[in-house]
């Protein structure tokens, strides 16, 4: 999977907005923001040295081949030395109809990670439509009790809070006796069974419950001081240190230095353990770490709003039970569906991605002790076996990626493309995915293709892994669908991305013969 930072969470903490609308009834406010971060054993954030198509191909540019040369073409690529140890999984076809143009491994299953992400908002847009939007809202009755029920709104931020409190001062309250908090309306786990402890940590592995704020990450940033002194620890918000013990072990060096940074988690407690050193006048290390506590977190943000409004809080309880009904007394809404899976695709957004697939559950009644997930997940292979996605093509336990258990072919994501391509809001889907040399996880890939927007695709990267997947228009021939999907590689990312690009430029030089 891609660790790009949420680019709403880089918006939080850098003052940077992007066009995402939340809404309180009909009100607008601002979306988050992340940092990017790069631990042990995850993939690197993609940078300006991430690679571009390289012009030595056996496709120069502006020369263009038939269809029936692609094979030749694609086996030239996969066939390397380098890749001997490597597993290919790759299916072409017409957009448009099941012509295959290419295959290998087609049918096989793969470790996918963020092409995952396809399936999961696909499910969603077709499932809940474009306009659907997840709702929070504040109960009220007449002894000053107020209850907030989440249903698990991925972009709720400060800035919405702050609207809650003041409808609330709107409506007269200027005292709550009693604060219920409830966190029920997701059932199961809030953090993936299979994630990796790893992953977990960190913004991109964040617990995914009923009241999530601000993505559930904070972010810290170690400042150097004077040589031989600890790094500083600064949090972008105070009140995210809330709960946290620090020990830190982390030393500033001389100028010239090499830098390193480890940040771990204690496995049941709420401590961090800082080591590694910074360069005297060196930048601050960024970081986005996952909350430890929710619930936690969405109180102590939301005490802040209320006081702000000049309304006193007496106590607060939790609730993890299903929320009561009641009259609404206060609500805000998240941005519509087809916003949402725009920030899941072109940011590769985990978090997002986990909680659309959580919102399909809405759609089925659950079980007896039958989790969200796994209610999700049916609704999911149900939807998409509408748009003509075959179940025994894949194996989900997640909608992100993050876990290893998912299993994808090939022709799974294909048949999701196509699925969509024909579906009444396949322009919607389509908008949703990075485009290539211009944003997301694409921005700095195939460069020298013009004309922009030849190609939008979904990324995957975790270790041993790197997955492609998406529309490619080839005007010479027409729109065609693809998935790449690399498994058990030992090269860098570097060298299977240029590989997998230089198959896509490929496709894109297809001619009619």
């Amino acid at each position: 999977m891609s660790t790009k930072f949420s680019l709403s969470l880089l918006v939080l903490f850098l003052g940077v907005q992007i066009g995402v609308n939340q809404q309180v009834a009909t009100a607008q406010s601002n979306p988050g923001i992340v940092i990017p971060t790069t631990p042990r054993n995850t993939p690197p954030v993609p940078s300006r040295n991430t690679p571009i198509i390289p012009r030595n191909t056996s496709t120069p540019e502006g020369k263009r081949f038939c269809a029936s040369q692609l094979s030749s073409a694609v086996n030239a690529v996969t066939n390397r030395r380098e890749f001997n140890r490597t597993h290919w999984g790759i299916l072409v076809q017409n957009q448009s109809s099941p012509r295959t143009l290419y295959s290998k491994n087609a049918s096989k299953y793969f470790t996918p990670a963020s092409v995952t992400k396809l399936m999961t908002t696909a499910a969603a847009l077709q499932t809940l439509t474009p306009n659907y939007r997840i709702r929070t809202s504040l109960y009220s009755d007449r002894n000053g009790v107020v209850r907030v029920v989440g249903r698990g709104d991925p972009s709720l931020k400060n800035e919405q809070l702050a609207l809650l409190a003041k409808q609330l001062r709107q409506k007269g309250v200027r005292r709550i006796n009693q604060l219920i908090v409830n966190d029920g309306y997701f059932k199961g786990e809030a953090v993936e069974p299979s994630w990796m402890w790893e992953d977990v940590m960190f913004y991109y592995g964040a617990p995914v419950n009923s009241l999530m704020l601000n993505e559930n990450a904070a972010v810290i940033r170690l400042f150097p001081q004077k040589i031989g002194k600890p790094l500083l620890l600064k949090w972008d918000n105070p009140l995210d240190a809330y709960g946290w013990k620090i020990v830190n072990q982390t030393m500033t060096a001389a100028k010239g230095t090499k830098k390193y940074i480890e940040i771990q988690r204690d496995l049941k407690g709420q401590t961090l353990y800082l080591k590694g050193q910074l360069p005297e006048e060196s930048r601050p290390d960024i970081t986005a770490i996952a909350v430890f506590d929710p619930i936690e977190n969405f109180l102590q943000h939301f005490r802040q709003s209320l006081s702000k409004e000049g309304i006193s809080l007496a106590r607060v309880n939790r609730q993890t039970t299903a929320a009561m009904g009641g009259q609404e007394f206060a609500a805000v809404q998240s941005p519509p569906i087809s916003e949402l899976i725009t920030e899941t695709n072109v940011n590769s957004n985990n978090l997002y991605a986990e909680a659309l697939l959580k919102a399909l559950a809405v759609k089925k009644p659950l079980e007896n002790n039958q989790t969200t997930v796994d209610g999700a997940l049916e609704v999911m292979q149900s939807t998409l076996f509408r748009i003509g996605v075959d179940p025994k093509t894949y194996k989900l336990v997640d909608g992100s990626g993050l876990s290893r258990k998912n299993l994808i072919s090939p022709q799974a994501l294909v048949q999701t493309l196509q699925g969509m391509a024909k579906s009444p809001y396949g322009s919607v889907f389509r908008a949703s995915l990075p485009v290539a040399g211009k944003n997301g996880t694409l921005k700095y890939r195939f460069r020298d293709i013009a004309p922009e927007g030849l190609v939008q695709a979904k990324t995957g990267t975790m270790t041993g892994v790197v997955s492609l997947a998406g529309y490619v228009n080839a005007p010479n021939y027409g729109p065609v669908v693809f998935s790449i999907m690399v498994n058990q590689t030992e090269q860098p990312i570097k060298v299977v991305r240029n590989a997998i690009d230089e198959i896509v430029v490929h496709l894109s030089k297809l001619q009619r013969c």
